[in-house]
């Protein structure tokens, strides 16, 4: 008989943790339900709130509208990372820009000193010119840890922040073809430029001036100068072609932040 009690108590203890972890599991069940209702609430609100968006320049009052929103907050760091992006690229093109040294052949020279000047700003620029990819290169690596790390405060290392995290990938993939074109053909440019150049400093004191074109001594020397000179002109308009290519970039890229919030 002394064994009764015990039974009974244990029968009570086991029929205690039953309703215990019941409790808990529904707790658990519900804790996550909610988080998922929540996740859902956010991805509509940021859906919402980009609906009729077409600018990324509205982005900071659509912010300013939802401050808590964390998928806009994410949205608000590729727009970031796309600003300073443009920036960093037009400091680096703006380093020996070719329609500078161009003028300086459209106004003549005085002295065959002048046009070796010339010669010696473009072997610069072709330098500047030939590490424009690599300098590039170190900016977005620089770009994409502070994004990484500015996405990972807000999301943690969660399925979304991969998501975002392929996308800004993408988008300085696309950034990277443009600027590798551009560095390409500036080189290009730059190459036929001084073979202008080299011609003219060779040729100094015999080349005319006529009508603003110059004329060499010898038919050779003009055929090289006029193929030289139509490289030239190739590269500049696929330069321009490329800087606006460049220009519209930021703008493409505003569909897929859009697509990034409806996935």
């Amino acid at each position: 008989m002394a064994l009764f009690p015990d039974r009974k108590s244990k029968a009570l203890a086991i029929a205690l943790a039953c309703v215990i972890a019941i409790v808990c599991f529904g707790t658990l069940y519900l804790v996550g339900d909610l988080a998922r209702f929540q996740e859902v609430n956010v991805i509509e609100e940021s859906q919402t709130a980009l609906r009729g968006v077409n600018d990324p320049q509205q982005l900071d009052q659509v912010l300013k509208r939802h401050p808590s929103n964390r998928v806009l907050k994410l949205v608000a760091l590729a727009n970031r990372d796309s600003i300073e992006m443009d920036a960093a690229s037009r400091k680096l093109l703006s380093e020996a820009e070719p329609g500078e040294l161009w003028q300086r052949m459209e106004k003549g020279f005085s002295s065959r000193a002048d046009v070796e000047a010339l010669g010696r700003d473009l072997k610069l620029a072709e330098s500047n010119a030939a590490g424009l990819g690599s300098r590039y290169d170190n900016l977005l690596k620089a770009a994409r840890d502070k994004v990484e790390h500015d996405a990972g405060v807000l999301e943690g290392r969660s399925e979304t922040f991969t998501t975002f995290m392929t996308m800004i990938d993408g988008q300085h993939g696309r950034m990277k073809a443009v600027m590798s074109k551009i560095a390409a053909s500036r080189l290009e440019y730059f190459v036929a430029y001084e073979t202008c150049v080299a011609l003219l400093a060779h040729e100094f004191a015999v080349t005319k001036v006529v009508n603003g074109q110059y004329i060499f001594p010898l038919q050779s020397q003009a055929d090289s100068y006029n193929n030289a000179a139509a490289t030239m002109a190739a590269a500049a308009k696929r330069l321009s072609e490329l800087e606006t290519e460049r220009t519209s970039l930021r703008q493409s890229q505003f569909g897929k932040w859009k697509n990034f919030v409806g996935d």
